[in-house]
């Protein structure tokens, strides 16, 4: 992901449901991306680690729905997830690149959960 594209949102709205984030940039571009995606591909230390092989896969997170956007400055909002991850700063650039890229790194996201065993729902507690 490059940090070095200029994109500004134009709008960023949470639907009624709280499980998808529709953001619109300027250039018209308008992307619908899903909270469990959002949650996964957090840009999070606890989920990016702090180099590639740190990285975490994130399972169960099919029903996860935002609580809360939070404006960071001009260039980023940090998302408050009902399974209380909120440390993920989602850059303007980062949210477009989810957009643009959406098929690609679902598909990856997909692959490396079946490569792991692991399920997006959640697991159920006894």
């Amino acid at each position: 992901m490059t940090n070095d594209t200029k994109v500004w949102p134009t709008e960023i709205r949470l639907s009624k449901d709280k499980r998808t984030l529709t953001v619109t940039f300027e250039d018209g571009e308008s992307f619908a991306l899903s909270a469990e995606m959002l949650r996964v591909l957090s840009p999070s230390a606890e989920v990016q680690g702090h180099s590639p092989d740190q990285r975490q896969t994130v399972p169960g997170k099919k029903n996860v729905g935002v609580m809360q956007i939070h404006p960071i400055g001009n260039y980023a909002v940090r998302l408050e997830f009902d399974d209380l991850h909120s440390t993920g700063i989602y850059s303007w650039t980062y949210l477009y690149e989810l957009g643009k890229n959406h098929d690609a790194l679902w598909a990856a996201y997909l692959d490396e959960l079946a490569e792991k065993g692991l399920d997006r729902e959640p697991k159920l507690r006894h």
